[in-house]
């Protein structure tokens, strides 16, 4: 499937034309809330604007076009430092957890080298202010060479550290062959490994919805796969699936092919996983939430459905869903119920 569909995801992407952006600033960074030992705590996120995914740069995962934030050159370290300097400016003055994307793997050199990796964490370990650390890489950067790269990592920083991996699925043929992610469970199981061994936390994305899976498949296959990553990670992430640009998910969307899950999909999978892990922190965080490209209901209720989300991230309590309800409901029940037949196309 690799050597066919990897050139068809590359054309689309270079349809979309991508921002000229300084090189010194950040792609995004923005405060938030996160969990911290149970509790909330305010976070910093930051984007850094690297070269980008070396996958997505050839064809990528077929929902993904975070590839479209990446520079068209690569930054010189100096650039990637000024970066993550103006995105510190930025940070509470209270205690906080920092959490750094680069639309790809922080752990590639090719993205974020040695030296960018040694300047960052020697000044969030300074920063008294600074609780938790969280990047996100692919296994691969985690593998290579029995965990080289977090060796390094721990040199810098002894504070807490959290990996992130888009796992997506703990189904190897799904993610082979609806995400054109090309990794296996076997190799994410290895990454967390390491990880504990090194006194390092993981937490695991699983998307809810790809193309191809009707929305009970999407509901089903992401509650049995927080049930077998729930071994290996601390966190897991339910990103419901939303349409970006230059992707295959957003062809499928123009031609009526595909539909953003539910936001009731989403309250149903964070129950169910809850009571199934209870061990195990369980967020979503729905991008887009309330529009006709991300996660959506009804205009009566998308507001307050993806309030309780958010909140339910925050307080891991089940009880906020029970007294949430809409007449969309028995909508959202019967295209669980049909959409089985039609092969995941949109109803």
């Amino acid at each position: 499937m690799l050597d066919t569909i990897n050139p068809t995801l590359a054309q689309l992407r270079a349809q979309v034309k991508r921002k000229e952006m300084p090189s010194t600033k950040p792609a995004a960074c923005w405060s938030g809330k996160d969990l911290l030992m149970g509790k909330p705590i305010p976070s910093l996120t930051i984007i850094l604007r690297t070269i980008g995914c070396r996958f997505a740069q050839h064809g990528g995962c077929t929902m993904c076009g975070y590839i479209n934030d990446a520079a068209g050159v690569p930054p010189t370290e100096e650039e990637l430092i000024a970066q993550f300097n103006f995105a510190l400016t930025k940070a509470p003055d209270s205690d906080f957890i920092v959490k750094i994307f680069t639309s790809g793997s922080f752990f590639d050199t090719t993205e974020v080298p040695y030296n960018v990796q040694d300047y960052i964490f020697g000044c969030l370990e300074q920063n008294k202010h600074v609780k938790k650390v969280l990047v996100e890489t692919r296994p691969v950067f985690v593998n290579d060479q029995d965990g080289k790269n977090l060796e390094h990592a721990k040199v810098h920083f002894n504070k807490p550290l959290e990996i992130a991996i888009g796992l997506e699925t703990a189904n190897d043929t799904i993610r082979s062959f609806c995400i054109n992610k090309v990794f296996s469970f076997s190799e994410f199981k290895k990454a967390c490994i390491i990880a504990d061994n090194k006194n390092i936390t993981v937490k695991a994305y699983l998307l809810l919805k790809p193309p191809f899976l009707s929305e009970g498949d999407a509901i089903r296959d992401v509650i049995s796969s927080a049930k077998v990553a729930a071994e290996y990670a601390q966190t897991i992430s339910i990103n419901p699936c939303n349409i970006q640009k230059g992707t295959l998910v957003e062809r499928l969307y123009h031609r009526r092919e595909y539909r953003p899950p539910y936001l009731w999909s989403i309250i149903e999978v964070l129950k169910t996983a809850k009571r199934e892990n209870p061990q195990t922190i369980i967020v979503s965080d729905p991008v887009a939430a309330g529009t006709r490209r991300g996660p959506y209901n009804c205009p009566k209720c998308n507001r307050e459905a993806a309030q309780l989300i958010n909140d339910f991230s925050l307080t891991q309590d089940t009880e906020l869903f029970e007294k949430f309800e809409c007449e969309c409901r028995y909508l959202w029940e019967k295209v669980v119920q049909l959409e089985d037949y039609a092969y995941g196309s949109q109803l």
